[in-house]
């Protein structure tokens, strides 16, 4: 296999933040030692969340195994994702907020056609729906866990509480007609 050095741009903050949390991570766990140090592990993770290479490729290219390098990635994502806030956390700190955003967004996937829950037919492709609260600058405040492509924005949102959240502390969200019924504090275009 041919393997070339790819560019991955992420902030240089990013780059101490996560080898940092898995030095952390792996004082916690006792372990040892490891083919690849915190550093080169933070970066095959970032490398493939930001372009998406197969395992085979990044493996070849960091000069360990598939499997290794799909538990070094899993091992990073989950490490993310515990660091990330729970909705009732981001629907306090949208309660500081003048009003807070919510869209849903598709990330596509690799599906056969019979998988049709994953199949958005607005999209006319195969997705997970991810809905995204952030403030009004456009700042992430949350994002939830994903749902098959064809689960609609309003059913996603009912689905994982975000309306009643949002209610819950009184903040307005404006969001676009995908959450047309939605209620609660929850405003769209006329």
């Amino acid at each position: 296999m041919l393997v070339y050095p790819p560019g991955v741009d992420v902030s240089s903050s990013v780059l101490r933040f996560l080898p940092a949390k898995l030095r952390e991570h792996r004082r916690d766990l006792g372990t040892r030692r490891r083919r690849l140090n915190p550093g080169r592990q933070a970066l095959l993770t970032l490398a493939h969340l930001r372009n998406g290479h197969p395992y085979a490729q990044l493996a070849a290219g960091f000069g360990i195994g598939t499997t290794t390098a799909y538990r070094y990635i899993t091992e990073a994502v989950d490490l993310l994702a515990s660091l990330a806030p729970t909705l009732v956390e981001a629907a306090r700190t949208a309660s500081t907020k003048a009003f807070v955003l919510l869209d849903g967004t598709l990330l596509p996937i690799d599906r056969i056609a019979a998988d049709r829950p994953f199949y958005s037919g607005k999209h006319k492709k195969h997705g997970m729906n991810v809905q995204v609260l952030a403030d009004p600058s456009g700042r992430l405040l949350w994002t939830s866990p994903a749902l098959p492509g064809a689960v609609h924005d309003v059913r996603a949102a009912r689905e994982h509480g975000i309306i009643g959240a949002l209610a819950g502390v009184g903040i307005e969200c404006r969001a676009d007609k995908g959450y047309r019924g939605a209620g609660g504090t929850v405003r769209i275009p006329h």
